[in-house]
């Protein structure tokens, strides 16, 4: 009996700890915008039905300006719309698919599909409220 109650206990505590950990993980995935490549663009594009593209390099000032404003925006819009970063030197492909001319590049996306883009560094006030006619 002894057995059989520690049992019960050591479950209901496996499955508190399991319930924490998926929680967890599904804010930190929604919290923080996705690592896209040309691998897995199409893919992660298509899954959320509203996504914001950052299109950057590592060597673009006004990219590292805008890092913080999209880690912003990915935490405040979070479940309203996905947030990925695409590092355009890395894949070449997605960035000529989509006619990259210039970083930061931000492509947003509806279930895959681009239906609006904004180039260069912009306030957050201002990406946010071009978002909210999307959402």
């Amino acid at each position: 009996m002894a057995e059989k109650k520690e049992d019960i206990e050591l479950e209901k505590i496996r499955a508190k700890k399991f319930q924490e950990i998926m929680e967890k993980t599904n804010k930190e995935e929604t919290y923080v915008p996705f690592t896209l490549t040309d691998s897995n663009f199409n893919e992660t594009t298509r899954r959320h039905s509203l996504m914001v593209v950052d299109c950057w390099a590592a060597w673009c000032g006004p990219c590292r300006m805008l890092t913080p404003i999209i880690d912003e925006l990915a935490e405040e819009l979070a479940g309203e719309i996905a947030f990925g970063k695409l590092n355009v030197d890395e894949n070449p492909e997605t960035a000529k698919r989509f006619n990259i001319m210039g970083v930061p590049t931000l492509l947003i996306m509806k279930e895959g599909v681009e239906i609006d883009r904004m180039v260069g560094a912009a306030p957050k006030l201002l990406i946010k409220n071009r978002l909210k006619r999307f959402t």
